[in-house]
């Protein structure tokens, strides 16, 4: 049993020590992003569960300037009263829920790795479950994930080596999702036909952009095949709480991404989007750093390939490092084009400006950015 049993939140006749399904591939996962608006300074960090691997895992990356910093550590999961689902923690990172769905503390003391901060979150409207999330290879679903969204603000300090930074509610602002369900993580299952038999026309084109501001949030998520064929897709503002006015869906969201020439690298993308009554109009959203506010997720947070380091793999008790890269290292540089890269994000509608997330990523064919080939960049100006 499970000191979680005492509770009535079953969803299936089992100890809450287990998750319904067998896959390997079962996580649960919490991410967030804070910066200070300047596109100079971006941390991006996460705690993850993987039940059936007995893995926990987190990391914190920091990008200051070139360089991104991030300290990443793994431990086993405990079983019974060891494993307290209440109060996350690994190594020397640990989530506070101070207010579910609101308030949340974030703590990392790995300054032996150069990374410490002590932040609270507060969201600033209330979260948004988003759509269900189904990805297939071959006939298996390798994604089944259910994840809610929210936009927010932040207090509190943040360090990188000798360098430290106050944050406060009026200036620093982020993102941050709740994951659970099952994804690839973990060691890399056999490649078996799946990389045999690669589709040379494989295609993955993914937006996702919450946005917050002053009087609402944004959330713009689509992604699409080779053809531009879109397999999930959603555009909602979310109001305060307190307004006592519901989700508005605003249409069918069309993106045109603006890539710097000669990559794939976004500098922003003009939303077409429709109100409720029918009426068009448009959000514009840009990339600010100058091409160097991001955080490349697979050169050290483990997402999507890294070679290094990913999500739920088994690296032995209290395992921790620090890993860091110069995203102008052209070894670094060569591999951002075929993950994830999350953005800082400037968005006007009018003269209403609002911050957030610009995740992006179009890997292999997107025929619609003119994309024929893994190789293909946007053409030189």
């Amino acid at each position: 049993m499970h000191p979680l049993d005492e509770y009535p939140i079953h969803q299936a006749p089992l100890s809450m020590e287990h998750v319904v399904s067998s896959d390997r591939n079962a996580y649960d996962r919490t991410y967030f992003n804070a910066h200070d608006r300047t596109g100079d300074l971006f941390l991006v960090t996460g705690f993850g569960v993987y039940p059936n691997l007995g893995v926990k895992d987190a990391y914190a990356t920091v990008r200051h300037g070139d360089h991104q910093v991030t300290v990443r550590m793994s431990d086993a999961i405990g079983t019974g009263a060891d494993d307290d689902r209440l109060h996350p923690q690994v190594g020397p990172y640990r989530i506070e829920v101070i207010e579910p769905l609101h308030k949340v503390r974030l703590i990392c003391e790995a300054a032996d790795h150069g990374v410490e901060f002590d932040l609270i979150w507060t969201g600033s409207f209330p979260v948004l479950e988003e759509p269900a999330h189904v990805m297939r290879q071959g006939g298996k679903v390798i994604l089944d994930a259910c994840r809610f969204a929210q936009v927010g603000t932040w207090a509190g300090t943040l360090r990188l080596d000798d360098i430290e930074w106050t944050a406060t509610d009026d200036v620093w602002v982020g993102t941050r999702d709740r994951s659970w369900g099952i994804r690839p993580v973990g060691e890399p299952e056999p490649p078996g036909r799946a990389t045999a038999e690669a589709d040379p026309d494989f295609g993955f084109w993914w937006m996702y952009t919450p946005l917050r501001f002053d009087d609402y949030a944004i959330v713009l998520i689509a992604q699409e095949d080779a053809n531009g064929h879109r397999v999930l897709s959603e555009a909602v503002r979310v109001w305060p709480a307190e307004s006592g006015r519901h989700d508005e869906q605003l249409g069918w969201p069309r993106f045109d991404v603006h890539y710097r020439p000669g990559t794939r690298s976004p500098a922003g993308t003009t939303v077409h989007l429709t109100e409720p009554d029918g009426t068009p109009f448009t959000m514009e959203i840009e990339t600010v750093g100058d091409g160097r506010g991001f955080v490349a997720l697979m050169a050290g947070p483990g997402y999507g390939g890294d070679p290094d380091w990913g999500h739920g793999q088994w690296r032995g008790r209290d395992w921790i490092e620090r890993f860091e890269v110069d995203t102008t290292d052209p070894a670094v540089a060569g591999r951002i084009p075929f993950g994830m890269s999350d953005h800082v994000g400037r968005a006007r509608i009018g003269d209403a400006e609002g911050w957030g997330l610009f995740e992006h990523a179009t890997i292999g064919v997107h025929r619609p950015s003119g994309f024929d080939d893994f190789f293909a960049v946007a053409p030189d100006a």
